[in-house]
């Protein structure tokens, strides 16, 4: 299975960076064998796009609606107007933030598979859940509520994202992220048969050019959702590295 690892721009990027985009487009150019992605601010999605057509630029949220009374909303139609061919859905810090259910989440989905874009799908377990032994029952159940019927690796991956780990530096053991990994691709194959073997499951949190080669050897990770190593080409370049050579 190819390793997808994908840029989560989260709420930076301003016209001034568009440089940066490219720059890190050209970098990771030469890994034929590493799909690549950055899910970006809506507001650079199109300027993005429209520099570097051949390249998979993404969003971070669509709403599950084609269009109507949703101020502030984009929805899955106007990221694929706009030039995207991904977004990311039911984050962690929108979970948490906008109250995000696994509904919403499973709706998004849908709506990014009928517009014609792939979909990231997040789950992802808090410290406390961890710390009281319920990880693996949070994460699944979110994966069973927030995954569309018709979910495969045609068009969906799976972000396994520990909400602890996301931007702090620390990682599960690797015990630990093969444990859920393995989970999660049981889970998968249970639901969706051979479909669900071929869904790609990536690993958000805190992964950067110190520990992807290790994080990326783990059986059932098939790639990395990159918070801020991804904002540079220099940070995420060695990422990349690493998958290719995983």
């Amino acid at each position: 299975m190819r390793k997808l690892i994908a840029g989560n721009w989260k709420m930076n990027g301003l016209s001034a960076d568009l440089g940066a985009i490219e720059a890190i487009a050209s970098a990771v150019a030469g890994h034929s064998g590493v799909d690549t992605a950055l899910c970006l601010p809506a507001t650079l999605v199109g300027p993005a796009a429209t520099r570097l057509p051949g390249y998979a630029i993404g969003g971070q949220d669509c709403h599950m609606a084609v269009s109507g009374a949703h101020t502030g909303c984009v929805s899955a139609a106007m990221l694929a107007d706009a030039g995207a061919k991904l977004t990311i859905v039911g984050h962690s810090e929108r979970r948490a933030a906008q109250g995000e259910s696994d509904a919403d989440v499973r709706g998004k989905a849908s709506a990014a598979r009928a517009a014609g874009l792939n979909a990231i799908v997040c789950v992802g377990e808090t410290e406390a859940e961890r710390d009281a032994g319920q990880a693996e029952s949070v994460v699944l159940g979110q994966l069973q509520g927030s995954l569309p019927d018709d979910a495969n690796g045609s068009w969906l991956s799976v972000a396994y994202e520990p909400v602890w780990a996301i931007g702090t530096g620390r990682i599960p053991s690797i015990d630990d992220v093969t444990a859920m990994h393995d989970a999660i691709r049981n889970a998968l194959v249970a639901r969706f048969g051979e479909g669900g073997a071929a869904i790609r499951i990536l690993y958000g949190g805190s992964m950067n050019g110190d520990n992807a080669a290790v994080l990326l050897t783990v059986a059932n990770v098939d790639g990395g959702l990159i918070g801020g190593a991804s904002l540079s080409a220099e940070k995420f370049l060695p990422i990349v590295e690493a998958a290719a050579a995983a």
